[in-house]
């Protein structure tokens, strides 16, 4: 006897696969698309902003400040959910990670890499993008790929600028741009 799953289940299913293949950013992207959902419970919601949380503050996630704002809202929103308590824990934790990219940012001895990859964690991407693209500076594969996956960077001949080789997770070679043209 097949039952069917629901809106929540599939799309559980389908972020683990994502994160599994290596596409943290389409992931949290899917979770987000969840939560517009208006026919979810409030159990699913908050699980799903856990999620999401989560997936933002991980090594692939690039979003402190989204996980910190995701943590919130299960605390402030749903705080007679079985999650509330982790969720309590992760916002402690996601500020702490916050607060150190922050100071690390923010010391006049930064170097170049250390503002971008601390801009870069906190979800402050277009800070990060003016760093890079003020001092030509080159991310790292795992950086470009979310760039890519997020939608700041693009692949196509009429595109101009400065080419970022990277590899995905499955092992497709990308020449990446900037997707606004002449940046």
């Amino acid at each position: 006897v097949s039952e069917t799953l629901s809106t929540y289940e599939q799309a559980i299913i389908t972020v683990e696969g994502l994160v599994e293949a290596g596409n943290t950013q389409t992931a949290i992207d899917r979770l987000t698309q969840l939560l517009g959902d208006p026919t979810i419970s409030d159990e699913d919601k908050a699980n799903a902003l856990f999620e999401r949380g989560q997936l933002r503050m991980s090594e692939q996630g690039y979003d402190t400040f989204g996980a910190i704002a995701d943590f919130e809202e299960v605390v402030n929103t749903y705080p007679q959910s079985p999650i509330y308590g982790a969720a309590n824990e992760e916002l402690g934790t996601a500020r702490g990670l916050a607060t150190s990219l922050t100071f690390i940012k923010d010391q006049p001895d930064a170097t170049r890499e250390d503002k971008f990859n601390s801009h870069f964690a906190l979800g402050e991407h277009d800070e990060a993008i003016a760093l890079m693209q003020n001092f030509d500076f080159q991310p790292n594969n795992d950086q470009l790929v979310a760039m890519y996956q997020i939608g700041y960077l693009c692949e196509g001949d009429e595109l101009t600028g400065t080419v970022y080789d990277a590899v995905e997770p499955d092992g497709s070679a990308r020449a990446l741009q900037f997707c606004d043209l002449g940046k």
